[in-house]
């Protein structure tokens, strides 16, 4: 597999990513800052890919139990090395998420996070590359996401997803009794548009109601005037200096 060797977090971080398969941008850094981890508590990542959100945010939380699980033994042993690398404590296991090992199913996390594939795989045309492929539109429907991730929560653990925002429908409906507590942030590319990805987070057994937040505005202006970052200084400071997303209280 030929690699390249990336930075995330204004060089914080360096990554090997595939050259060719499914490369890690700039949403899994995003998913890493909207989750409200605390030292000392256990965090589980479901498709951890090469492992930039658990890296992302463990450079951010100090003191964190995390557990990558990853499908595709190729990226499961990249996490594992990016892990090593970059000194993030990870224990990345290679399995199915409908299919958790024994030992994985005894824990509960006080956190699970996922960035789970965009797309449906009528709904674009297949990657040339096997890895990237299953990454962008794997066969596992959202509604497995949601169980695998809900019976992993202790009570009170929170979950925390990214996603495309026309999947919003598909991810409410995978939502059942068990979660509550509900809340979506829309990510908008800039003001004014529409939004393309959304943040949700729910809480096992939470009671509060539903809340759909003021967007998240991600780039400054209303349009790209040339060649310069024109991120807004919230979601520069999370890609850049690790720092969290304030969710609207």
């Amino acid at each position: 597999m030929d690699l390249t060797c990336d930075q995330f977090l204004g060089g914080r971080l360096s990554v090997w990513q595939p050259r060719d398969g499914y490369r890690a941008g700039v949403d899994p850094v995003l998913l890493a800052a909207a989750v409200p981890a605390k030292p000392g508590q256990r965090v589980l990542e479901l498709g951890c890919g090469v492992g930039v959100a658990s890296l992302c945010l463990g450079a951010r939380v100090p003191d964190l139990a995390i557990t990558g699980v990853e499908l595709q033994p190729d990226y499961a042993d990249l996490a594992r090395r990016n892990a090593e690398k970059n000194g993030v404590q990870i224990s990345v296991l290679n399995a199915d998420l409908r299919r958790l090992p024994t030992e994985l199913r005894q824990i509960s996390f006080d956190h699970v996070v996922a960035n789970p594939p965009y797309y449906l795989p009528a709904q674009r045309t297949a990657a040339t590359d096997a890895g990237r492929d299953l990454a962008q539109a794997g066969e596992t429907p959202l509604s497995d996401w949601f169980d695998a991730a809900t019976r992993r929560l202790a009570k009170r653990g929170v979950l925390t997803i990214i996603q495309r925002a026309d999947r919003l429908p598909d991810m409410l409906s995978a939502v059942d009794a068990r979660l509550g507590s509900i809340e979506v942030l829309p990510l908008v590319p800039r003001p004014g548009r529409d939004a393309k990805l959304v943040l949700l987070r729910a809480v096992k057994g939470g009671r509060a109601a539903f809340r759909l937040l003021p967007p998240l505005v991600l780039h400054d202006g209303e349009r790209h005037d040339g060649d310069r970052e024109s991120y807004t200084p919230e979601i520069r400071a999370a890609l850049r200096n690790a720092a969290p997303i304030a969710w609207a209280s």
